[in-house]
């Protein structure tokens, strides 16, 4: 079955075959979501086990993926409202992750990464997930009046280092 032109979406197949099959999608959003790919790579981990252990009743839904994509965003959010803070590390890694998929828009992805998480959380549902706003605050169990701040502080922040950058005051 074929949704708007999307990816095959193979809801009649087994748990195993179901993450054969749209895991790396699914990686690629909890990327998108987090900025870094090990805790991208958790977040992934973690939903497909949820997933897993639900499965007899979620793949008689309409959209399993749907259910991962959610459970992806509340851990997410469930993070960093726990965390608040970044975390150091002793040793900075020697490579990054890059995204085939995102070549075109490497600049936005790097600036993306230097929003707090929920802004980019925001952001995220909102343009890559092309979620409205009501969809988000369910989502992340916010208003929308949250949604709709916490975006356009996003948004202002990213036009900032964008003027900083056309002009030449990066810090």
């Amino acid at each position: 079955m074929q949704q708007n032109g999307g990816p095959p979406r193979p809801w009649g197949v087994e748990f195993t075959d179901f993450v054969a099959a749209r895991g790396n999608a699914l990686y690629r959003y909890g990327y998108v979501l987090t900025g870094n790919a090990e805790d991208a790579a958790d977040l992934t981990q973690e939903a497909l086990m949820r997933l897993g252990d639900a499965w007899s009743r979620i793949r008689k839904k309409d959209d399993p993926e749907g259910y991962v994509r959610t459970t992806m965003a509340r851990l997410h959010v469930s993070r960093w409202r726990r965390l608040r803070r970044e975390r150091l590390v002793a040793a900075v890694p020697e490579v990054t992750y890059t995204d085939d998929r995102l070549d075109g828009d490497v600049g936005l992805w790097k600036e993306l990464e230097g929003l707090p998480p929920k802004q980019r959380a925001v952001l995220v549902l909102r343009y890559y997930e092309d979620l409205s706003d009501q969809e988000i605050a369910e989502l992340l169990g916010v208003s929308r009046g949250t949604v709709r701040s916490q975006a356009a502080r996003a948004l202002d922040k990213l036009r900032i280092r964008v003027t900083d950058l056309e002009t030449g005051r990066v810090g």
